[in-house]
Parts: C-alpha cells; sequence; structure tokens
C-alpha cells in the first residue's frame, strides 16, 4: 500500500461545558487510522459516536486532547502534525492539502455562487477567469442552471446550497478530502453525479475521508468502513474494528 495521506494516531477528545464547572464530556479516545491515496475511509456508527467530531479535528476546526492527525503536505511530502494546533500550519494544510465539504455551505453574504466556488482557485493564484470558467464548468455538471451563478447561495434552496458546497470542495486537486454528508440534500440524479466525481477523485489518487448515512451511496464509494463505536469514550477499551465495502454497480 502507498504511505498515507492522512494518519490519525490515538487520537481523544472531550468537551468542557464551562457554564456547568467545567464538566467533561469524554466523545473519542484512543482513534487510530491511516488513509492511503486512492481510498474512501467512511466513518460508521450509530449518531452521536463522534463521527462528526472525528472530522472536524482532522480539518483543524476541533482541538486534540491528545494525539496527532498527520497530514501529508502537498509540497514537500512531509508529514505535518495538524492536531497540534498551529494556525500557520493549518491554514497552509487547508491551502494545500486538505479540502472540506461540510453539510452547510457558510458564504459570505452578497458574494455570487461563481466566486464562492472560485475563491479556493483564486487563493492559489489562479487568474480570475481562469477560475470563474472552471469554477461554471463544475457548476453546470452538478445541475446549477446558469442564471443562479451570478447569485448569492443565500437565496438558493438547501439542495443548491449543497451543490454550491460540493462544487467548491471538488474544484481543486488538494490530495485529502473530507466529505460530511455531502448528498444529504440532493435528489437521486445529482447523487449519482457526486458518486461519480468522488469515483474519479480515488482513481486519481485522492484520499477520501467520509460520513455517508445513505447507505446506497456509502456502498457505492467506500473502500473500507471504520466503526467509530469502537473509539467511543465510556465504553471500554476501544479496538479499531474495520470492514471492507465493495463498490457496486452505478
Amino acid at each position: 500500500m502507498n504511505a498515507p495521506l492522512l494518519d490519525v494516531r490515538s487520537v481523544a477528545k472531550a468537551f468542557r461545558m464551562h457554564l456547568r464547572g467545567g464538566l467533561e464530556l469524554p466523545v473519542v479516545r484512543d482513534v487510530s487510522f491511516a488513509v492511503a491515496p486512492g481510498e474512501c475511509v467512511v466513518l460508521g456508527g450509530p449518531s452521536g459516536v463522534g463521527k462528526s467530531s472525528i472530522l472536524r479535528m482532522v480539518y483543524g476546526n476541533y482541538g486534540v486532547d491528545a494525539g496527532a492527525i498527520l497530514v501529508r503536505e502537498r509540497e514537500t511530502g512531509a508529514l505535518r502534525d495538524l492536531g497540534a494546533g498551529d494556525p500557520r500550519a493549518v491554514i497552509g494544510l487547508r491551502r494545500g492539502s486538505i479540502a472540506y465539504v461540510s453539510q452547510f455551505l457558510r458564504a459570505v453574504p452578497r458574494v455570487p455562487a461563481l466566486d464562492v466556488v472560485a475563491e479556493p482557485l483564486l487563493g492559489r493564484g489562479i487568474a480570475r477567469a481562469e477560475a470563474q470558467a472552471r469554477a461554471a464548468a463544475m457548476l453546470h455538471r452538478l445541475n446549477l442552471p446558469a442564471a443562479l451563478h451570478g447569485l448569492p447561495p443565500a437565496t438558493f434552496s438547501g439542495g443548491e446550497k449543497q451543490r454550491v458546497n460540493i462544487a467548491r470542495g471538488f474544484l481543486t486537486d488538494h490530495p485529502v478530502l473530507l466529505l460530511d454528508e455531502p448528498t444529504a440534500s440532493l435528489d437521486a440524479e445529482n447523487r449519482d453525479v457526486v458518486v461519480a466525481m468522488i469515483r474519479e477523485k480515488l482513481d486519481g489518487g485522492t484520499a477520501i475521508l467520509g460520513i455517508f448515512h445513505d447507505e446506497g451511496v456509502r456502498d457505492r464509494v467506500a473502500t473500507r468502513i471504520v466503526d467509530v463505536a469502537s473509539f467511543s469514550a465510556g465504553r471500554g477499551r476501544p479496538v479499531a474494528d474495520t470492514r471492507e465495502a465493495r463498490h457496486a454497480s452505478p
């Protein structure tokens, strides 16, 4: 197997409720797994076991209480510990190495959808005309009408906002891609489009870590499923439990 692009080692997380006298709520502990190029590792398990918390820690939105989250830098090939919480390291890794499609689009008000999608390319120094052309092509593939490209996503439906979110996350060639329920608000036609896009990323060597409550989509893209319940704090000593999942036909 190729060297992993993402390596999560013995990570632990608890939330502290300062308004409740510092009450500590353990979430996960001893979380360990790796994602190699061309793998789609899915975080599985029931609601509330910590799947979204793990994804947010991997992106640097949440700090870790213990352990390391190693991401391979696109430019140097070196592993950097995103879990250490260095803001400069987090910003640098997000710019070049790790992208995230969340469940919710948080766009700047009054910015057109086309510019929301193109922004990651502009941040890499791509000329505006080229960045917008690539963004428009991605939105077209996701069946967002051209008439909407110049409007701010705040005016869109939930499914339209999610397609803007997906277009933005898939537009770049980050080596690591995080997906948090990317198809939750989509109809069957657009779910099929996203499945095809995920497979193309995998064929190109992207390492994908995701959450998919849609079992049909999950079974079509997952190469491996990690049972997050095995890392859930307070359930005894956690043991990694993974199972292989085959690609199904579209």
